[in-house]
């Protein structure tokens, strides 16, 4: 496999597979690599279909254009002047074979989650990543919220005690029409088993609060009950789910994840309830963390603010006071992920401040562990 050192002074070069017209996800993927100036989208293969991958390029302003992403991985790899790294912003089953051509290609990886179409498919990325020198980073962006990281280092420093429960919730109410009939693109795919895999609502959020849940407690899920619903007649993929957990420690847990859910945009939130004190937090007012010690007022505590911990005071990008957003987060995954790109490139280890392989694996396990569980009757399963 060959080798891609990135020289530490200058702007890197990134490339984007998927995320063409009529997809939301590139630009958000290609506004937050270019947040912070350090890189830029130079190339791209956006669409299977070769006429809107050129004119995806063209309006992007892309340097180059590719019909697929076979031929790009092959151009950009043997290239002294190709990419640095590529983002995969595809549906979920060209995840895998997308990341093995660049991964085989020496290229860094940056990839929308899940991981890949099947738990098989996942072990094979993290053997192939594990044995070699490139980066895999997994776009978990909830994880870059401010918030989010002052949680994390408030429940994994003891402050609030022995964690005893945890309960987190992604609701939405986007698929509770049959869209996938109706000619819309994205609700066309994540409700297609060949296409989105195994899950359906508790793949494509769920996953979500899953990895939400295990990186803010560092508590591993341990085995699951699942209940899982299709209420839109004729749909072949869940919209609907509801799942006991058992944590690492002892402590339980629920998630519940909806597409169903009336009224309900993109409401992701968590609650961790400890013996000393609990959190709350809600994605879409991320700037608030609430601090609920025992016996005392509620503290709410404010992105941006002195008294944040040094991980969150480094991922807050606004004055105290101004929203942090969804671009702002996923920006932050990013910014991780390109400073390892330069360690890795002047000889320096990655910091790995970001969801990788591993932890694509473990939200590939939980959905397949979740599916079985709930046609199985809903029986508890390890994880």
């Amino acid at each position: 496999m060959p080798e891609r050192a990135a020289p530490p002074l200058r702007r890197l070069r990134a490339g984007i597979v998927g995320g063409g017209r009529g997809a939301f996800i590139g630009s958000v993927h290609r506004m937050a690599a270019e947040l912070d100036g350090q890189a830029l989208v130079v190339a791209g293969a956006m669409s299977a279909d070769p006429k809107i991958a050129r004119e995806s390029a063209a309006a992007w302003f892309l340097e180059r254009a590719y019909d697929s992403y076979a031929d790009m991985a092959l151009a950009e790899g043997v290239d002294e002047n190709g990419i640095d790294f590529v983002i995969i912003a595809t549906p979920n089953h060209l995840h895998y074979p997308v990341a093995k051509a660049f991964l085989a290609a020496g290229i860094h990886v940056m990839c929308d989650k899940p991981l890949a179409l099947t738990v098989a498919e996942g072990q094979e990325l993290v053997r192939l990543v594990e044995g070699g020198t490139t980066l895999f980073a997994l776009t978990h962006n909830y994880t870059g919220y401010p918030s989010v990281r002052q949680a994390r280092e408030m429940a994994r420093s003891g402050q609030l005690g022995t964690i005893r429960k945890v309960m987190v919730e992604y609701t939405q109410d986007w698929l509770m029409e049959p869209l996938e009939n109706r000619g819309n693109k994205q609700a066309s795919w994540r409700t297609d088993p060949a296409r989105a895999g195994l899950g359906g609502c508790v793949g494509d959020i769920g996953s979500h609060a899953e990895n939400l849940l295990e990186y803010v407690t560092g508590l591993e899920i341990e085995s699951l009950c699942a209940d899982l619903s299709c209420v839109v007649p004729g749909r072949r993929l869940d919209d609907d789910g509801n799942i006991l957990l058992r944590l690492r420690g002892g402590a339980k847990g629920t998630l519940v994840c909806s597409q169903i859910a009336c009224g309900e945009e993109n409401r992701l939130s968590l609650r961790v309830y400890g013996s000393e004190a609990g959190l709350e937090w809600h994605q879409q007012e991320p700037n608030t963390l609430i601090h609920k010690p025992a016996g005392k007022p509620w503290v709410r505590l404010r992105t941006g603010q002195g008294y944040m911990s040094e991980p969150a005071k480094t991922a807050a990008r606004m004055p105290a006071g101004h929203p942090e957003g969804y671009v702002e987060a996923f920006a932050n995954i990013y910014r991780g992920f390109i400073e390892d790109v330069r360690r890795v490139g002047s000889g320096q280890p990655p910091l790995r401040d970001y969801p990788g392989v591993k932890d694509g694996l473990r939200g590939l396990r939980f959905i397949e562990r979740a599916v079985a569980s709930s046609q199985a009757g809903s029986v508890w399963l390890r994880l």
